[in-house]
């Protein structure tokens, strides 16, 4: 039994592990990050824009002759 060629495997095991994990902690702060983005921008002017999907024929022409 090789002790120091296990003791290398066994460690190259953990770095991958810390750096998968480090990684998937990097995507969840930016999902995190991307939600808080969108939930901001439809409490905001985004309102309007969904008034106007729902409808679309308001605000559309102006009567100028008077």
């Amino acid at each position: 039994m090789d002790i120091p060629l296990m003791s290398m495997v066994l460690s190259q095991g953990q770095v991958q592990q810390q750096a998968s994990i480090s990684v998937m902690k990097k995507a969840m702060d930016q999902a995190e990050g991307n939600a808080e983005f969108i939930h901001k921008m439809m409490s905001g002017s985004q309102i309007q824009a969904l008034q106007h999907a729902a409808q679309p024929h308001l605000g559309g022409n102006i009567d100028i002759k008077g």
